[in-house]
């Protein structure tokens, strides 16, 4: 049995579910069961570079990180019908977003 520690975040009545042990690693059946889906859905992630791309030899490791980017888009992919590519282009997008959000900031901390 797998343990998984998480956080839970709402703001604005928005629940988020967050891993909290990044570290912990998982093969590939213990991490599709963790994320609610097949081994097969998994590959596809790693197919589509929807998760980070691994070394030959780990390419069946994950980590706890790595849940919650499948998770989500695995919600992308339920409530907008969208094909592995439309879900990768949109995690893609969500990530620059998330990082120019830190960056302005980042500058509006500085400037005061």
């Amino acid at each position: 049995m797998t343990t998984i520690h998480y956080r839970e975040i709402v703001c604005n009545g928005c629940k988020q579910t967050e891993i909290v042990d990044e570290k912990k690693s998982f093969d590939l059946q213990h991490f599709a069961s963790a994320c609610g889906q097949s081994p097969e859905w998994v590959l596809q992630l790693l197919e589509y570079d929807i998760l980070p791309s691994r070394s030959e030899e780990r390419i069946h490791q994950f980590f706890g990180d790595d849940i919650s980017r499948a998770r989500r888009a695995y919600r992308l992919q339920r409530d907008f019908d969208a094909s592995f590519t439309a879900v990768a282009m949109m995690l893609d997008l969500i990530d620059e977003v998330q990082q120019l959000r830190r960056q302005v900031k980042h500058q509006q901390f500085q400037t005061h």
